[in-house]
C-alpha cells in the first residue's frame, strides 16, 4: 500500500483520497448501507435461523478481530433478532478457548461500546 500526503496535506492511498476509508472506520451511512447490500439473502442462503445465524456472525467478528463498526452493524441486527446479551456472552465463552482470551476481551469491550455500556 503506497501512502502519500499532497500539498493540502490530504492522504492518498495508491493515488485515492483516503477519505473513503476513514467513512468506512467510522461507520458511516452509505458506507454500512454498501457492505449490508453485499449480504443480503445470505440469511435465507445459510439455511440458519435468525438467532443462529446472527451469533454464528458475531463469532467470526470475534475470531477477526473485528474493528467497533462490524460489531455495531451486527450487534444492533442482533437485538432486532430478539439475541439477547446473554446469548452474545455465551457465544464469546464457547469461542474464547478457540480465538484466545485477547481477543474475547477485546471484543466484549468493542460489543459493551456499541451498546454504550
Amino acid at each position: 500500500m503506497h501512502l502519500d500526503k499532497h500539498e493540502t496535506n490530504e492522504v492518498r492511498i495508491m493515488g485515492e483520497p483516503a477519505n473513503g476509508l476513514e467513512a468506512l472506520a467510522r461507520g458511516d451511512v452509505p458506507v454500512l448501507e454498501t457492505l449490508t447490500q453485499m449480504t443480503v439473502n445470505t440469511m435465507e442462503r445459510s439455511g440458519l435461523d435468525p438467532k443462529t445465524y446472527i451469533l454464528v456472525r458475531i463469532a467470526a467478528l470475534v475470531a477477526l478481530d473485528a474493528s467497533q463498526p462490524s460489531y455495531l452493524l451486527n450487534v444492533g441486527a442482533a437485538g432486532e433478532m430478539g439475541v439477547s446479551l446473554e446469548e452474545i456472552r455465551g457465544t464469546l465463552v464457547a469461542v474464547a478457548p478457540v480465538v484466545g482470551t485477547a481477543k474475547v476481551v477485546s471484543s466484549a469491550d468493542k460489543i459493551l461500546q456499541v451498546l454504550g455500556v
